[in-house]
């Protein structure tokens, strides 16, 4: 079974990948710094690390998806990151997109269920 278990990690690193960007975009509706959206996604059952969203969140600024400003009243300068108009109508079309995907899938899977089945 150590096979299966080694594809399934795989595969699954590669769909939460794909997934990341939506997830961070819907939090940032209000300003959030790196670690606290580290941290609100994983109470949402996203798991990503530090290392793979301030790369994520830097490029999406780049692309004009967000924007920055940095608090420096604390001890320790805090970067946040909140959507750009044109981020809000990027994350709008991609949560459409999302759930075109989605419900296209549920249909494949449900209809290779039934065929499995001999539901035909």
């Amino acid at each position: 079974m150590a096979d299966a278990n080694e594809h399934l990690d795989k595969i699954m690193q590669e769909l939460r990948r794909g997934t990341i960007t939506i997830g961070a975009l819907s939090q940032l509706s209000e300003p959030q710094y790196g670690y606290s959206l580290v941290t609100m996604l994983h109470e949402k059952g996203i798991h990503v690390e530090p290392g793979t969203l301030y790369p994520l969140l830097r490029r999406l600024e780049k692309q004009g998806l967000l924007d920055s400003t940095w608090d420096t009243n604390e001890s320790r300068p805090r970067k946040y990151y909140v959507l750009s108009k044109t981020g809000k109508e990027v994350f709008d079309l991609l949560v459409v997109e999302w759930k075109n995907i989605a419900a296209s899938m549920d249909q494949v899977i449900e209809n290779k269920r039934g065929d499995e089945n001999g539901d035909d």
